[in-house]
């Protein structure tokens, strides 16, 4: 088997209306914006689900075990550039706005949504815009907080 390249095969858009997260529809996916061409390369933050332990180790053992808890994320943001003049992106990710991130990977950013395609959907409520300091040589950049408030689905179809 061949690795999978990640440059330019994350696609990544802010869907306000989804009925169904485990089966969002083209048309739903089409209505979003994309915020992947706005985004630094590393602008996809705490998108990776880490598991609690469960301790389930008896008093008559000699060997500590777990079983998997609670899945959690934190620190989950978009980290994007701004842009000169009317910058739609930056005026709607307000705090409060409630969104989800859909999140395609392994297929060309530009490749349009298509039935099958396999998303990750994350339904979030943004926090407050944090702008980024000033660097040399470098462009202006913000973060959204982005509040996971469903417990999202990671194995979505489009349907």
């Amino acid at each position: 088997m061949a690795d999978s390249n990640a440059d330019g095969r994350t696609k990544v858009y802010s869907v306000p209306s989804i009925a169904n997260i485990a089966a969002p529809t083209v048309a739903e996916l089409n209505a979003g914006v994309a915020l992947d061409g706005l985004m630094t390369p590393d602008g996809l933050v705490g998108f990776e689900p880490d598991t609690g332990d469960v301790d389930n180790s008896k008093l008559n053992s000699t060997f500590s075990t777990v079983s998997a808890g609670r899945v959690s994320f934190s620190g989950t943001l978009i980290r994007l550039i701004k842009q000169v003049g009317t910058d739609s992106v930056y005026n709607t990710l307000v705090y409060g706005f409630a969104t989800n991130i859909v999140v395609r990977r392994d297929v060309t950013a530009g490749t349009a949504w298509a039935t099958s395609d396999k998303v990750e959907v994350y339904p979030v409520q943004c926090g407050e815009v944090r702008n980024l300091a000033p660097e040399a040589n470098s462009v202006h950049k913000y973060e959204v907080m982005a509040k996971i408030t469903v417990q999202p689905n990671l194995r979505a179809t489009v349907a």
